[in-house]
C-alpha cells in the first residue's frame, strides 16, 4: 500500500523537530517496565518520515545506558528516510549507546542529543523494547505522527468490486477510510460479499488501525484485508472488508440526486 511521494517529501523534513506528548508513555522490556514517562516528546531527526520518542533519561527504570558496540550504521546522504533505515543512522548529533538490562543488550538503541534544547532527553529505537504503550492503549509498530489523519465515514456511495469480470463485491454502505497520504480506501460490510472468503496467516500492523487481517478471494491470496479489533479511528470499519485495488477494479458511484 503505496504512499504519495508528495505527502512523504512534505512530512520528512530537513531540520531536527521536536515537540511535547501530554500523554504517559510506558515501555517494557523482558517483561518488565523499564520507562514510565509524562514528559516525553515526539522527534523527527532531519529527513526521517517517522517519529520516535525522546523521554527523560531519569524516568528509565532497571537498565543502564552504556558505551556503544558494533558499527554505526551510515544514513544514506540525501533523501527521505523510510522505515526500512536503521535507527542507528542518525541525522543529527549525539552521543550513540546501548541500553543495557541484566544480561540484555540492545546495541545502539539510544541516541543522547547534542541539541541544548533536549537536555536530559534521551531518544529511544521503538523496535529495541518489546511493548509500549500509549496511556492503556498499546502502541502498534511506532509512535503516532500527531500530523497523521485517519477518517473512518460512513458512505451510501455506490462501491462494486470486480476481478476479472467477477462482481466480489457491492454494497451502498460502505465505509470510507481516508488516511493522510493514502488514496481512499473502501470497506465492505461482509454481508455485501458476494464471493466465498478465506483467511490467511498473513498480518500486519498498522499504528493507526490496528492489526489487519488477510483474506483470499477468487483465486487471489492476500485479496482483501480487514481489521477485527480496530483501534479508535476505525472502529466503523470493524470487521469489513478492503480489497486491494492493485488485484481489484474497484467502481464508486455518486447516488443519482446525492
Amino acid at each position: 500500500m503505496a504512499t504519495t511521494i508528495s505527502s512523504v517529501l512534505g512530512r520528512a523534513r530537513g531540520e531536527l523537530r521536536h515537540q511535547p506528548t501530554g500523554v504517559r508513555v510506558r515501555a517494557e522490556w523482558g517483561g518488565e517496565t523499564v520507562l514510565d514517562t509524562t514528559g516525553a516528546h515526539l522527534l523527527w531527526e532531519p529527513r526521517r518520515l517517522l517519529c520516535v520518542y525522546a523521554v527523560p533519561e531519569a524516568d528509565l527504570r532497571g537498565v543502564t545506558l552504556a558505551p556503544a558496540t558494533g558499527e554505526a550504521p551510515l544514513a544514506p546522504e540525501d533523501g527521505v528516510l523510510l522505515p526500512d533505515v536503521p535507527f542507528a543512522a542518525h541525522t543529527t548529533p549525539g552521543e550513540s549507546l546501548d541500553l543495557v538490562r541484566g544480561e540484555s543488550r540492545a546495541t545502539r538503541a539510544v541516541l543522547r542529543p547534542d541539541d541544548p534544547d533536549l537536555a536530559g532527553l534521551v531518544v529511544l529505537d521503538a523496535e529495541a523494547l518489546d511493548v509500549w504503550w500509549h496511556e492503556d492503549e498499546r502502541i502498534m509498530g511506532h509512535p503516532r505522527d500527531p500530523f497523521h489523519r485517519v477518517d473512518a465515514l460512513p458512505s451510501t456511495r455506490r462501491v462494486t468490486v470486480r476481478r476479472g469480470g467477477e462482481v466480489l463485491a457491492r454494497t451502498d454502505r460502505a465505509v470510507a477510510v481516508n488516511e493522510t497520504g493514502f488514496p481512499m480506501r473502501w470497506y465492505v460490510p461482509r454481508e455485501d460479499v458476494l464471493t466465498e472468503v478465506t483467511r490467511t496467516a498473513t498480518s500486519t500492523l498498522c499504528p493507526y488501525k490496528g492489526e489487519a487481517s488477510y483474506w483470499s478471494a477468487a483465486g487471489a491470496d492476500d485479496v482483501a484485508w480487514s481489521y477485527e479489533e480496530p483501534l479508535t479511528e476505525v472502529v466503523p470499519a470493524r470487521g469489513h472488508l478492503c480489497f486491494d485495488d492493485t488485484a481489484c477494479e474497484i467502481e464508486v458511484e455518486i447516488p443519482v440526486g446525492g
